[in-house]
């Protein structure tokens, strides 16, 4: 049975995820996770997601520039440990992407997230329309099913991260 691949809050709607090491200083003075340390574990999951999907192509130019971030705390995360960000296209425009997140630490989600991504010239630094080598790349994942049987060996999950 396949999980809703819009529920950001369950582990099994994604096929991919990045393992991401909790840090000492990523605590705050409460002894939890700050919130601000959620961003950047985000920002390892996108950045893995979008290197891996376009490393078969041989491209790695990451011409986008994140326009918004919307962060929900789910539930308190505590150091030390291991944490799997998942990752999956919501949306596709002309020039820009939506990417739904999920942060899960011991099978329990802590926070979900979505980021609008926008394609600008390097030289302009303006919008511009996505390659279409990268936009069928996307298309693809974004109509892609989860499913845990998946080329395991192109699949990031607790299972075979640790």
């Amino acid at each position: 049975m396949t999980a809703d691949p819009f529920n950001l809050s369950q582990l099994d709607s994604y096929h991919y995820l990045e393992k991401v090491s909790t840090r000492y200083s990523d605590q705050d003075p409460m002894g939890h996770i700050n919130n601000v340390a959620y961003a950047a574990y985000i920002e390892a999951g996108r950045l893995g997601y979008f290197l891996n999907l376009m490393a078969p192509s041989g491209t790695v130019d990451l011409n986008y520039v994140l326009a918004n971030l919307n962060i929900d705390y789910r539930a308190e995360m505590h150091f030390p440990g291991n944490i799997f960000v998942g990752v999956k296209i919501l949306s596709l425009g002309t020039s820009s992407l939506t990417t739904g997140y999920g942060i899960f630490k011991d099978s329990t989600c802590h926070a979900t997230a979505t980021c609008v991504n926008v394609n600008i010239d390097i030289a302009t630094r303006k919008s511009t329309p996505i390659e279409i080598q990268f936009k069928q790349l996307l298309l693809a994942e974004f109509t892609a099913k989860p499913n845990r049987e998946r080329d395991v060996s192109q699949q990031r999950s607790p299972e075979n991260l640790r």
